[in-house]
């Protein structure tokens, strides 16, 4: 599969492309977790988001296309003392399960503009009765900045789009936003994202 030959190679160097700490909307939200939660990190890449979370005392299995990625995210958890589960698949095929997770957390997942609403549908119904999705990516603003994003604006979010695939969820939080990012690839650049944070009822 293409995409999938795409991370692999991103992901077969030595480094940790987009580094090892969590991302900046995860780490300001934190007061949302508890130990014990069972999460879903989505698109897991290197681990950095589900290894975080799982030093928090959460429960976590983390999936990604990448066996690159997932081998790095195993890898840093044994670093930083915690364990994970990790699995290999490809999220347009994966049979999701449903109601399932306390938590599931997603963080710059860029799909086919096609793709994009069922997998926020996938990801919400596999949160149990009164779980919560905490979901960033770029939004469509981001089109006219230097750093980061896809090059397609097709692969950009908006809040629109986000709000229609959860249709019936109890959104907590949902902004279009420019961050300056502190962690990632490119720190201390600006950033064009949306931001959401829904409980299933």
């Amino acid at each position: 599969m293409k995409r999938q030959a795409f991370w692999e190679d991103r992901y077969k160097g030595e480094g940790y492309l987009f580094g090892t700490e969590p991302n900046d909307f995860l780490l300001e939200e934190a007061g949302r977790l508890t130990p014990g939660l069972r999460t879903l990190a989505v698109a897991d890449g290197e681990g950095r988001n589900g290894v975080w979370l799982a030093k928090q005392g959460l429960d976590v299995l983390s999936v990604d296309f990448s066996e690159n990625g997932l081998a790095k995210a195993r890898a840093l958890a044994t670093d930083r003392g915690v364990s994970i589960e990790t699995l290999q698949v490809d999220l347009t095929s994966w049979v999701w399960p449903t109601a399932s997770f306390d938590l599931v957390v997603t963080f710059f997942i860029h799909p086919p503009a096609q793709e994009q609403g069922p997998l926020l549908e996938n990801m919400f119904r596999a949160l149990k009765p009164g779980g919560q999705l905490i979901f960033e990516a770029y939004a469509k603003a981001q089109a006219e900045n230097e750093f980061g994003g896809p090059d397609d604006p097709d692969r950009l979010f908006s809040s629109d789009i986000l709000r229609q695939a959860i249709e019936g969820a109890e959104i907590l939080l949902l902004e279009e936003k420019t961050i300056i990012r502190r962690s990632g690839r490119f720190p201390g650049k600006p950033a064009a994202v949306v931001r959401l944070i829904a409980r299933h009822p």
